[in-house]
């Protein structure tokens, strides 16, 4: 099994339903199975966000956030920099930054993007791994 873990990006107050049609819609594109998700991450300053949280638990995945502090190491490896997520949480980008470290806090090794910022109107996604295979490689889309 492959693990996949999950990084995302929101506005305040953005629904669940929102976030969900995102991640599944991405899913589909790229031909990823729901139940190789391994868990969730996102910016502290989302800890609480009802609509991130009611994910977590629909999903059956821990919820992780991090410090902008603890994912500005991953700038470098980002497919995006957002002057404007930078304005508003220090770090150039949530969704990609939040994936990475949360696969590399909860496996060994290097973390790589799977499937690179996606968005909607209300949120960004972003997927990680951390087991090479044919499938699981840097890439932008």
């Amino acid at each position: 099994m492959t693990g996949l873990w999950i990084g995302f990006g929101c506005r305040q107050g953005c629904s669940v339903q929102a976030l969900h049609e995102l991640l599944q819609q991405t899913l589909l594109d790229h031909a990823l199975n729901e139940a190789d998700l391994q868990g969730m991450a996102s910016i502290g300053l989302k800890a609480r966000e009802p609509a991130l949280l009611a994910l977590a638990e629909r999903l059956g995945l821990p919820f992780a956030t991090y410090g902008a502090e603890t994912l500005a190491p991953y700038q470098d490896r980002l497919s995006h920099h957002s002057a404007r997520s930078f304005a508003a949480t220090g770090c150039m980008g949530v969704a990609e930054s939040a994936a990475l470290a949360l696969a590399e806090h909860c496996t060994i090794g290097a973390a790589v993007l799977r499937v690179s910022r996606r968005h909607s109107a209300v949120a960004t996604l972003a997927i990680a791994c951390t087991e090479p295979h044919r499938g699981c490689t840097q890439r932008s889309t």
